[in-house]
């Protein structure tokens, strides 16, 4: 499997391709010491992520496709559905899916999610607008939601000086 990294303002993505589609993008500290492939989709992928963390991308339109039950493959769709800037908590997204009573199984399948950024899992927050349960850690969380407000100019969420 073919992978590249890149480097982000919140740490280094590796991006991995299976067969014609990207399967994965994780995000970490530091590269480990793997010979780097770039493929076309990968670089498309790189490309797109780069304009993303520059306010110029909200949509990402490389082929994915992650191994996953056909339930989770039904949560990541639905996290999929969360416009760019948007949060929706734990209990909407079981509400949407028309599963109220599965808030754990879904909150479950979000933190199997590997196309970090791409399938917006950051986007999902907890009841009480609190930030809960992310992989890549909760500043990365705060750091993306942050972001696409800014670039939306939806409010100031931060003080800056």
């Amino acid at each position: 499997m073919p992978q590249i990294y890149c480097d982000t303002p919140v740490g280094v993505a590796c991006i991995t391709e299976t067969e014609g589609f990207i399967s994965k993008i994780s995000i970490m500290d530091v590269p480990a010491d793997i010979e780097q492939a770039a493929t076309p989709l990968l670089q498309q992928a790189v490309q797109q992520l780069g304009e993303y963390f520059a306010g110029t991308r909200q949509v990402f339109d490389f082929k994915i496709k992650q191994e996953g039950t056909p339930f989770q493959q039904e949560v990541w769709s639905a996290l999929s559905e969360i416009g760019y800037g948007k949060t929706i908590t734990y209990t909407q997204q079981s509400n949407r899916m028309k599963n109220p009573l599965a808030i754990r199984a879904i909150a479950a399948a979000n933190g199997k999610n590997n196309l970090w950024i791409v399938v917006p899992c950051h986007r999902v927050i907890g009841a009480n607008g609190e930030l809960t349960g992310y992989a890549g850690g909760l500043w990365r969380k705060q750091w993306l939601l942050e972001h696409e407000a800014k670039v939306l100019g939806i409010g100031q969420t931060k003080l800056t000086f």
